[in-house]
């Protein structure tokens, strides 16, 4: 635990700006206005046909034009995941006000988190070269199967050329790559950093996942997405993306550029279970908050929300609850709890549009509900009714996946310059 103890000079790390491109609109605006009330993008899927599924819900991304945020010239080279990842890093470089130029660009890096990638790509590369060959197969397929393709491409097209990497970690890619992106800044390898996550839906990542019984409804009832409901059965698929761009105290004030929080610290953790599975207990998350509290140099008590990784799993959200009721057991008033996978679906690298969700929450000084929740399953303060006006110190970003694997970020609020 002591390796997770924050140093008194650690660099402070803000989020200076948002980048998104979600099932609730694109860019912070459409997006902050529609979650904050209680809207949910969850409906039949229309992409692609889901007569021989179970499940038919999905979260879609509506009404995305790539051409207007990536140039003609390399727009036909992208696939969808790319298209996706160079529009919000557009937005999330706009949004903070910083211009790429040849002095900055090998200071600018990216940290992606992708938990399956562009599936679409790589079933069309597949089914070609199986079916016809090699010789048939379109070379531009063969550079967007690989998993760092997006944030290659959104280098490419918006020109910086620092550190360029990808993290593939079950359902905590975006929380993994994030963490990691607050590293590179504090170890000096990078000035500004885009970091987030993004995955699509496609007919080959559903079927897959529906093969698993992942997706509700895992008992025959009704198809819906619960998360911490008494009658949850299961997840919504959804995809989107969601890129921060972060940078020191220091450089934001520097440059006279306000931020939306603080990134105060991370903690991350592990079970022992298979890879598909989920372990027997909560002790594995519990650890890992009080990981991420200690490197954050914040206690249990002054944590006032948590943005939770609960998506109307059977046992994610029973797991989650039991870690909570650990952590603040003893608090008069525990923290709000919302999750928005009721909103966004589960899109598996979701954390990164979760982590600008709560950032506007910090800055706005308000949390939205955790859409289809309506018979909670246990004594924890849950936020379900209506979004709630609350100043929020410090919160917890939830990343809880299976095969026992947890990330936990710790945002917190910070005066603007000056005060």
């Amino acid at each position: 635990m002591d390796n997770y103890r924050r140093t008194d000079n650690a660099k402070r790390i803000v989020i200076t700006g948002i980048g998104m491109v979600t099932p609730l609109g694109t860019g912070k605006d459409e997006f902050s206005r529609r979650i904050f009330a209680g809207d949910s993008a969850v409906s039949s899927i229309q992409s692609f046909d889901t007569s021989a599924f179970a499940s038919h819900l999905g979260a879609e991304i509506p009404n995305f034009q790539p051409r207007d945020f990536i140039s003609v010239k390399n727009i036909r080279r992208m696939d969808r995941i790319s298209q996706l990842t160079t529009a919000a890093a557009r937005l999330a470089l706009e949004d903070a006000g910083l211009a790429v130029t040849p002095d900055n660009r090998d200071r600018i890096g990216i940290l992606l988190g992708t938990s399956f990638g562009a599936t679409d790509v790589t079933v069309q590369f597949a089914e070609t070269l199986m079916k016809d060959g090699p010789g048939f197969v379109n070379p531009i397929l063969v550079p967007n199967t690989v998993m760092n393709a997006p944030a290659g491409h959104a280098s490419i097209e918006l020109g910086f050329r620092g550190v360029n990497t990808t993290v593939t970690h079950f359902a905590v890619s975006a929380e993994t790559a994030i963490a990691y992106a607050v590293s590179e800044i504090r170890r000096g390898a990078a000035d500004y950093m885009l970091t987030g996550g993004v995955d699509i839906l496609s007919k080959f990542y559903y079927e897959a996942l529906n093969r698993f019984s992942a997706f509700s409804p895992r008992d025959g009832k009704i198809e819906a997405c619960r998360p911490f409901d008494i009658d949850r059965n299961g997840a919504v698929a959804g995809e989107g993306c969601g890129i921060l761009c972060i940078e020191s105290w220091e450089s934001a004030m520097s440059r006279g550029h306000q931020h939306y929080c603080e990134i105060r610290g991370f903690g991350q953790g592990s079970s022992p279970t298979i890879p598909t599975g989920w372990p027997d207990d909560a002790a594995g998350v519990s650890k890992t908050i009080e990981r991420a509290l200690l490197n954050a140099g914040v206690g249990a008590r002054e944590i006032g929300a948590i943005s939770a990784a609960a998506n109307g799993g059977v046992i994610l959200d029973r797991i989650e609850t039991a870690a909570y009721t650990e952590v603040f057991e003893g608090r008069k008033l525990r923290p709000l709890i919302t999750s928005l996978k009721g909103a966004l679906g589960e899109s598996f690298s979701g954390g990164g549009m979760r982590c600008c969700a709560l950032a506007l929450s910090l800055d706005k000084g308000m949390l939205p509900p955790t859409v289809g929740l309506l018979k909670p399953m246990a004594a924890l303060n849950f936020l379900h009714k209506q979004t709630e006006k609350t100043e929020i110190n410090n919160a917890l970003l939830a990343g809880i996946s299976f095969g026992g694997t947890y990330v936990y970020l710790v945002l917190g609020s910070c005066p603007v310059y000056g005060e």
